[in-house]
């Protein structure tokens, strides 16, 4: 009997520890919950989508573009392509991924997916940047990620927006290896691009906080922080050209878009130092449109569908 006593009381103590444990939990969920719809109506007011923007935008197509790629890499120019591929979709702010499914509390996003192919002598160098834009253009990206392969290894870097920049990075380099960061919001030049396909006049300018894109930060092997740079967006008529001017590190780079709706890219020129040690010297990367194709890219993965590549000029 003193035995079944004991338990009874262990039980008890148990459940009683369960239940304040529960309600702890409890708390901290709401609070939680509490601090999102604080944040959420903290965001500036959602600007409104233009007919125009929907008939793009969402006609179940992707817009795809191809450029011809003179890309600076260890003190010479190497050619190869690029990719710009635009595509809205629903995102789950919480997972910070693509939505699965309908959800009333889905952001639509304008996702950027960048690749670029060429080679360095012998291996190749395979990159691809992915940047998740709200269409109602009241914050900063929800989410950008970089990665690089070549015969090297492999790097990794993305960045998460919470309450602030979230960054974690991989790399095979052990001075890199892998990190963890919390940075405070500021621009992004990786939602730089974005921007521009929605609305180019809501594009930061003067004398700017920004951070630097993901590619730039592992391949030139930096320490990932916001810098100062001067921006400006220079109207020639049928073409604009948004320049960044890093004022740290003499990097520049422009983008030139068709100033009126779809605000389409045609190209952009980024300068930096290239190289390493005595190889080291100012070059110019350039990309140059070859054309471009408005199609369900995800639908198109029979072999007929090969010849499509022919009129990207891939």
């Amino acid at each position: 009997m003193k035995i079944l006593n004991i338990l009874k009381k262990g039980t008890t103590v148990f459940i009683g520890l369960c239940l304040i444990q529960c309600s702890e939990e409890k708390k901290a969920v709401h609070t939680i919950d509490t601090t999102l719809q604080a944040e959420k109506k903290e965001l500036p007011p959602k600007q409104p989508l233009s007919k125009d923007f929907k008939a793009y935008w969402y006609a179940g197509d992707a817009e795809i573009t191809s450029y011809r790629l003179e890309q600076a890499r260890y003190g010479e120019i190497r050619e190869g392509n690029a990719v710009l591929i635009y595509v809205t979709e629903p995102f789950l702010e919480g997972k910070q991924v693509k939505a699965d499914n309908r959800n009333p509390d889905n952001i639509p996003v304008l996702k950027l997916n960048a690749t670029k192919n060429y080679l360095t002598g012998i291996y190749p160098y395979s990159i691809m940047s992915s940047t998740f834009y709200p269409v109602y253009n009241n914050q900063h990206a929800l989410k950008s990620s970089f990665s690089a392969q070549e015969w090297c290894g492999q790097v990794y870097a993305q960045l998460n927006n919470r309450a602030d920049f979230e960054v974690i990075s991989h790399s095979y380099f052990e001075s890199e290896a892998d990190q963890q960061l919390v940075l405070p919001k500021t621009h992004l030049e990786n939602e730089i691009w974005n921007i521009i396909r929605i609305n180019p006049e809501s594009l930061p300018l003067g004398n700017i906080e920004i951070l630097p894109s993901l590619e730039y930060f592992r391949l030139k092997h930096k320490e990932v922080k916001a810098m100062q740079a001067k921006a400006t967006l220079d109207n020639q008529g049928e073409v604009s050209i948004y320049t960044i001017k890093y004022i740290d590190n003499e990097r520049e780079l422009s983008i030139s878009f068709n100033t009126e709706f779809p605000y389409e890219i045609n190209g952009w020129e980024e300068t930096f130092i290239s190289g390493f040690g005595k190889n080291a010297s100012k070059m110019t990367s350039k990309a140059t449109q070859i054309r471009k194709l408005k199609t369900p890219y995800w639908k198109q993965n029979s072999n007929s569908y090969t010849s499509l590549r022919d009129s990207l000029g891939l």
